[in-house]
């Protein structure tokens, strides 16, 4: 690149990172300029914070319309706290909560926990019509999805880290979801906790270090629900879902929530076709001492042209991104089943002793064509082997304890002990066919048929992970110093089996402390600031399919996170800023030999930006921006250090809004902006996947139609049908096309 190409870059960069920064700083402006009017008009705020929940009965502007009454803003219902067993009340805008679930520590409003922590609400799921638990995440900017829509799975980025579709916990426990994806219409909350999460949930199964997901199950609600909702997906999916809880008993203690989902038909891949199908039931016991809840559900999924992932292999300069409608392996399929149930239980032996217990167990499959192509060239020629890849994965998991609350000498304690055990079997089927084709990114050549027997999965690990905690929160001066201190002590056992003989080949078991330190420091009634330091030991993992070693485990390793942050709640509005440091070993796969193996150290350090609410009456805001500076080191003969590991981009960032339109009672649009910088492919740096962005839009109409409350939604994904690279690892897929989402939703 010329010199003053490379000048011209620098200014865009510059003037991109400079808009980013004006966009907060104006951000900030006008919600302090708002806040005070707002007020003015607001009820009085609650000890808690100064944005409480509207109502969930509270009546909407369609309903008054309807009703022949003037439109008037829903009434305000202030909430101290949530209730033992009940999730933290929506936050100005309802797209958010006020807090969340941060495992073994509990549920704590986000002003009073010493982490980064985003709670999304059933609200934002169903206004932004998401699909899987990639369509939510993705609302931050240190979140990104590494697979693209219509792919195998969700494979998430949060700060610069991989964190498998395995260490999504559910209802805080590891090991019960698909290594696939999520179907969200089950789901209450998606609670993201940027950072390491093995103190606070314990191991996951995938060794994920960048951060945690929870995902809340649905319960029953004080009033009736039967709602039915519509669905359709370009470019010709249709679909039914449906959702009913009711609750019983005198003081309406028991609960029954039943949700099920049905789509079939065409998806915005040439000549594919998807059926997916889900059911679930949750019961729940909520009384003054105790509380039991019981989940359970089955997922099915068949896929007809598989949006794959494919290497670049020898190409020398990254391949022009195909058309969004192209599948680059025509001919594969997946097959996808999970089923799962768990239990958890809380009983409160005095107001100051509460014991604590959950178990679940899963199992889940996946059958799927699985090619291996190799030889790409920059024009995109590749040639390609079709295969078979078969898996299955059962998991049982314990998790119990007991949290004590007391004073000493004027300090508040909550003292939370317990352990947690994981044991997970996988197992394996891998071939390939013994024929190769020559084909193309632009042209695909269809697979040829795998022409070796299709054989059952075999063992081919045994993973344990126990973990046993002790860990304290210290309150001084009403609340306004928090400290927290704590360690986990972790061990991991992984047996490593021949798949073809059966015989086990290895056997690893390592042991470590995991510290936890953290503080928060209310100067202000409404600002809090915090850091933390984590360390966690994380299992190895092993090599995964399409490499020479495929299956091969790893021995395991520890991470540390060292984090400081603000953040301030103006009323209707929340902003924060943090910053951080993780470092991990660097895994990657060899592209002469193919060969999957740890070569060195990763570390990122980011900033972090955000802000959620309701700026301005009717307008709800989510922003956020991420900045990242990561670097390799300790590589072999030194060759790439000081190198940026590769699908580490520089720069992130997010713009949502959301506006009730004034002239149209009921009427609703959004938008969303979603930007990615350019990234390097591996830790080599030879090769830059370029920027990207994508712009979202939607239109929303809540009305009545013959006494039933009916929402319409309409969405648009990637409005302009933009192309771009998504990566994970030294693979990537092209992004979704331009995807229509329709819905017509009723309660009876």
């Amino acid at each position: 690149m010329s010199q003053r190409g490379m000048q011209h870059k620098i200014v865009r960069r510059t003037a991109l990172a400079s808009a980013v920064e004006r966009l907060f700083i104006g951000l900030a402006a006008a919600t302090a300029l708002q806040a005070s009017a707002y007020a003015q008009t607001a009820p009085a705020a609650s000890t808690e914070g100064s944005a409480a929940a509207q109502s969930a009965q509270a009546q909407t502007p369609a309903n008054a319309q309807a009703n022949g009454q003037s439109t008037v803003l829903p009434a305000v219902v202030v909430k101290a706290a949530a209730a033992p067993g009940e999730l933290p009340a929506p936050y100005a805008g309802g797209q958010v909560a006020r807090g969340g679930s941060v495992g073994v520590l509990g549920t704590a409003n986000v002003m009073d926990q010493p982490f980064a922590t985003t709670n999304y609400t059933d609200e934002m799921i169903r206004d932004t019509q998401a699909r899987t638990i990639g369509d939510i995440v993705v609302n931050n900017a240190s979140v990104r999805t590494e697979q693209s829509s219509g792919g195998f799975g969700d494979v998430f980025q949060i700060r610069g880290f991989d964190v498998q579709a395995t260490d999504v916990a559910l209802n805080g426990l590891y090991g019960m979801v698909s290594a696939a994806r999520v179907p969200v219409n089950l789901l209450e909350r998606v609670e993201v906790l940027q950072g390491p999460g093995s103190l606070e949930y314990g191991m996951g199964p995938g060794g994920s270090v960048g951060g945690a997901i929870n995902i809340v199950t649905k319960r029953a609600d004080d009033e009736p629900l039967t709602r039915l909702t519509a669905l359709y997906q370009s470019k010709g999916q249709f679909g039914m879902d449906a959702d009913v809880g009711r609750r019983f008993g005198d003081e309406g203690q028991w609960g029954i929530r039943f949700n099920g989902q049905i789509k079939d038909g065409q998806t915005g891949i040439a000549h594919g076709n998807q059926l997916q199908g889900d059911s679930s039931v949750a019961l729940d016991y909520r009384g003054k001492q105790f509380r039991w809840s019981l989940d359970a559900y089955n997922v099915s999924e068949n896929t007809d042209e598989l949006r794959s992932q494919i290497g670049f292999g020898s190409a020398t300069a990254v391949p022009a991104v195909p058309s969004a409608y192209n599948n680059l392996y025509p001919g594969s399929k997946l097959k996808l089943r999970d089923t799962a149930v768990m239990t958890r239980a809380e009983y409160d032996i005095n107001p100051h002793v509460t014991v604590y217990g959950a178990a679940g167990e899963h199992y889940g499959t996946s059958a799927q064509n699985f090619p291996f192509a190799n030889g790409m060239t920059s024009a995109g020629d590749f040639t390609v082997t079709n295969g078979y890849y078969d898996q299955y994965t059962r998991t049982k998991t314990v998790d119990a304890g007991v949290r004590f609350h007391f004073d000493t000498f004027g300090v508040k304690h909550t003292l939370v002990t317990g352990f947690t055990s994981l044991n997970q079997e996988v197992g394996y089927f891998y071939a390939n066919a013994t024929d190769s084709v020559a084909s193309n990114l632009y042209s695909p050549t269809p697979l040829l048929p795998v022409d070796v027997p299709r054989g059952d999965a075999q063992r081919s690990s045994q993973t344990r992970l126990n973990s046993q905690q002790v860990i304290d929160t210290m309150s001084f001066f009403n609340d306004r110093l928090l400290i927290t201190g704590g360690f986990r002590r972790q061990t991991i056992g992984v047996d490593d089996y021949d798949v073809g003989t059966g015989l086990r080949q290895d056997t690893l078991d390592q042991q470590a402390i995991s510290p936890l330190a953290g503080i928060v420091i209310k100067p202000l009634s409404n600002v809090s600031v915090y850091g933390n330091f984590t360390s966690g030991l994380s299992n190895g993992g092993s090599a995964p399919a399409g490499t020479a070693n495929a299956g091969q485990v790893f021995a395991p390793y520890k991470s540390n996170q060292y984090e400081a942050g603000v953040k301030a709640d103006w009323g209707r509005v929340m902003t924060s800023a943090a910053i951080f440091q993780i470092a991990q070993p660097n895994g990657v796969t060899d592209p002469v030999t193919n060969v999957y193996g740890y070569n060195g150290k990763t570390r990122v350090r980011g900033l972090e930006l955000s802000a959620y609410g309701e700026v301005f009456r009717s307008l709800r805001l989510m922003a956020s921006a991420t900045f990242y500076d990561p670097k390799v080191s300790g590589t072999a003969g030194g060759t790439q250090d000081g190198n940026a590991p590769g699908g580490v981009p520089k720069f992130a960032f997010n713009l949502g809004a959301d506006y009730d339109l004034p002239w149209v009672a009921g009427l609703s649009v959004n938008g969303r902006i979603i930007h990615t910088g350019a990234q390097y492919y591996d830790s080599s740096d030879a090769l830059r996947l370029p920027a990207w962005t994508r712009y979202d839009v939607g239109l929303r109409y809540a009305t009545r139609v013959a006494s039933k409350d009916v929402v319409f939604r309409a969405n648009v994904e990637n409005l302009f049908g933009s192309r771009y690279w998504i990566q994970q690892g030294t693979y990537v897929t092209n992004a979704a096309p331009r995807t229509v989402l329709l819905s017509a939703q009723v309660d009876f």
